[in-house]
């Protein structure tokens, strides 16, 4: 099984022909709900993925890093008006 991270690869000046790889987190994410043990941190993986996205000044394409980035910032949301 061959992933990268976010996705990242495949031919970038016409993504209509190549659209990359599949995002290493996705397969994770779907690796572990279907009850397959991966020994990966999702949570660190995506702290990885966040941070390689911001050095590069990109966004991350994947699905679960972008679903999970969502959710934890509308916790922090969340959690910053109750803190008013």
């Amino acid at each position: 099984m061959d992933s990268s991270v976010s996705g990242h690869g495949g031919y970038p000046f016409n993504p209509r022909v190549l659209s990359g790889n599949v995002a290493t987190e996705d397969v994770v994410y779907m690796l572990n709900g279907l009850g397959v043990k991966t020994n990966v941190d999702l949570e660190k993986l995506i702290s990885a993925v966040d941070l390689i996205f911001e050095h590069l000044g990109r966004t991350s394409s994947s699905k679960t890093t972008a679903a999970l980035s969502r959710e934890a910032k509308s916790c922090a949301l969340s959690t910053s008006y109750q803190d008013l």
